[in-house]
């Protein structure tokens, strides 16, 4: 029985997995999942899942039942459910959702699946202090459910015995206090690959609600990919209009400035950044910038070229621009970068019009495997 119940719920998981799937990009445009931010599980609303069955015609058939009546009498004239009911009958089924639980492992693999992305290969190694997860070492003090009997007896032993006080024709051994020896879990060093995100945005007036809330949504979907390839993993934020500063998560989506837009001023805090806190051989290095594709000047631009060729390409695994579709926004920076980046490894360009461009927008920075 439970070999059946295992095989069924199996299946189940595969059918929901293959309609969140289906619906991927309904949900990405809806942003229903970004809401559970910060969950280990996200609640999916799906129509009701039917799984293929037979079922038994009722036409022409006499039913058996009990109650009042006599031989002769013909039995089942309706079918199940059949009555007396107020109001018209309708032709159209009911509508049923299920809502069901995904992990955000199995989110991130439908997305990798849906957009056939490469797994990552990671760059640099920050050796870790990490716990064993079995009890290999000993020591002397712990709790009395971890007392490794043997090692208690055998110090004990070696105590009666330097002391003389062993009697070979009566052994008996009593541990006191000092010959405890108790399990532990034994502390190494793992190597384990370190990651950190910086997320630039600039937060000038042309910058709206609406292409704030494409980035949230395109952030959160980032953030799960990388999430599957790195356990440690840092995630810092750079807002900017003509002044660039750090700031936390909610101000980063929230907040709006209504100044002008040097965009090198977020470039020249990033560098900073990598350059204090992330070391390129220890760390993988992802920087992603959102923009309308506004700047202050030609000038400006071509200082974000030369910050790009010399600080923050040879440190990072990728580089990716978001321009993101506005009303008052000249979208002049995204051919800028195409031009000097034509066939860059490292660099990812992508021009997210709406809400329905934001998967392509992930599969043009993520494709790369980088």
């Amino acid at each position: 029985m439970t070999l059946r119940i295992r095989s069924d719920h199996a299946r189940f998981r595969s059918i929901v997995k293959g309609r969140v799937r289906e619906n991927l990009r309904r949900f990405i445009v809806q942003g229903d999942l970004v809401a559970q931010h910060g969950r280990k599980k996200v609640a999916i609303p799906l129509k009701e899942i039917r799984l293929p069955k037979f079922e038994y015609s009722w036409e022409d058939q006499s039913q058996a039942g009990q109650g009042e009546g006599k031989e002769g009498d013909v039995l089942g004239k309706g079918r199940p459910g059949e009555g007396e009911g107020a109001g018209d009958a309708g032709d159209q089924p009911g509508e049923h959702a299920l809502e069901v639980e995904l992990s955000l492992e199995e989110l991130a693999q439908i997305l990798g699946e849906e957009l056939e992305l490469p797994r990552i290969q990671p760059r640099g190694q920050k050796v870790l202090t990490s716990c064993t997860g079995r009890f290999t070492g000993i020591r002397r003090t712990g709790p009395e459910s971890l007392v490794h009997f043997k090692r208690t007896f055998k110090a004990a032993l070696k105590r009666t015995i330097s002391s003389g006080e062993y009697n070979a024709g009566d052994p008996l051994v009593v541990p006191v206090r000092e010959d405890k020896r108790y399990r532990a879990r034994k502390e190494v060093l793992l190597p384990q690959s370190a990651a950190a995100i910086l997320y630039m945005m600039d937060v000038s007036g042309s910058m709206g609600e609406e292409q704030k809330e494409i980035v949230r949504i395109e952030a959160f979907w980032i953030d799960l990919w990388l999430r599957s390839h790195y356990k440690n993993l840092q995630i810092r934020y750079i807002t900017h209009d003509a002044e660039a500063r750090e700031v936390d998560r909610e101000t980063f989506f929230k907040s709006m400035e209504s100044g002008g837009t040097l965009i090198s001023s977020a470039y020249t805090l990033a560098a900073e950044m990598i350059k204090k806190d992330y070391p390129p051989d220890d760390w993988n290095l992802y920087l992603f910038h959102f923009s309308d594709g506004d700047n202050w000047s030609d000038e400006d631009s071509a200082h974000c070229v030369d910050l790009m060729n010399q600080r923050l390409l040879p440190a990072a695994n990728l580089f990716a621009y978001g321009q993101v579709k506005s009303a008052y926004g000249s979208g002049a920076f995204y051919p800028i970068l195409e031009k000097a980046f034509p066939e860059q490894e490292n660099v990812a360009l992508s021009k997210i019009d709406d809400k329905e461009h934001i998967l392509d927008s992930i599969r043009d920075f993520l494709g790369k495997g980088r």
